[in-house]
């Protein structure tokens, strides 16, 4: 008929043919699998941790020695009066730990993701940060919202919530940082068999 719509041979044959799912129609834009991205994650926050603490570690007696010195001092003067473990003398040594973490954490996980997509422990597994809307990587100010958002969320208890929430999240696998941030984990499209040649 004149101006029907042109019809599929499988829709003319009464098959039903079932819609690709989002990622089917781009070889670039699937999920990454949850194993690979946690061992990822693991890589990418040793990193961070790892000189947090080697910052830490010079300051951990002097911490102790400090606080068991102002404790004493209450003691001997048997008057009842709160022991702040952060003050003017263990401030500033904390404030260079977390200094330390956040700095470390930029450059490990922020930069990377923007000037290439994936992070260390990202490249190590074959997964890569993309935008949600250009399938390409993501800007400066993306990867920073996605990595401090993250950072916040990973030292307080909705941080796991939100890990746990990911694996279930359908069809892009998104952390709260992700969705904060409008981006997705990408990984290797899984490789399906092929008929042998010649095979009807």
């Amino acid at each position: 008929m004149l101006g029907a719509p042109r019809m599929s041979p499988l829709t003319e044959a009464g098959l039903a043919v079932r819609a690709p799912a989002p990622w089917e129609t781009q070889d670039d834009a699937y999920p990454g699998a949850p194993i690979r991205r946690i061992l990822a994650r693991l890589v990418d926050g040793v990193l961070p941790a790892a000189a947090a603490a080697a910052v830490a570690l010079p300051f951990a007696v002097p911490a102790r020695e400090h606080v068991e010195a102002k404790i004493a001092a209450v003691e001997s003067a048997g008057v009842t009066e709160d022991v702040w473990l952060v003050d003017g003398t263990t401030g500033p040594w904390l404030a260079m730990v977390l200094g330390v973490f956040l700095l470390v954490g930029f450059l490990v996980e922020a930069l990377p993701t923007a000037l290439w997509g994936r992070t260390p422990g990202k490249a190590l597994c074959g997964l890569r940060v993309v935008d949600m809307e250009s399938r390409d990587r993501p800007g400066v100010g993306t990867a920073v919202i996605r990595w401090f958002t993250h950072t916040i969320l990973w030292w307080s208890v909705i941080g796991v919530i939100g890990v746990v929430l990911a694996l279930f999240d359908r069809p892009w696998r998104q952390g709260w940082h992700d969705r904060a941030a409008r981006t997705f984990v990408a990984g290797r499209r899984p490789t399906r068999a092929r008929p042998p040649a010649g095979a009807g």
